[in-house]
């Protein structure tokens, strides 16, 4: 088991989180015809969860909320662990 004084040394060590609503493939054509107003169609479902990572890596599942003006995820899912 790590020692908690160990452990200190890295909780304030800053992470890449990315939240992804999903993706898609696409010829180049269609990449140098997009514009403002555009619209990509990815390959997830509206009710699908999105994926949360932490420096690339999946570590949780969640829907997607809105936080005052922002959006935020509501994690339902750890990776790993079964749904609740």
């Amino acid at each position: 088991m790590i020692e908690e004084k160990t452990l200190d040394i890295v909780l304030d060590v800053k992470v890449k989180v990315t939240v992804q609503l999903g993706s898609c493939l696409l010829p180049m054509r269609d990449v140098l015809e997009l514009a403002p107003g555009s619209i990509v169609q990815l390959n997830q479902h509206a009710s699908d969860p999105v994926g949360l990572y932490v420096n690339d890596k999946l570590v949780a599942y969640g829907e997607v909320v809105v936080v005052e003006d922002n959006f935020g995820i509501k994690i339902t899912e750890l990776v790993g662990s079964t749904k609740t």
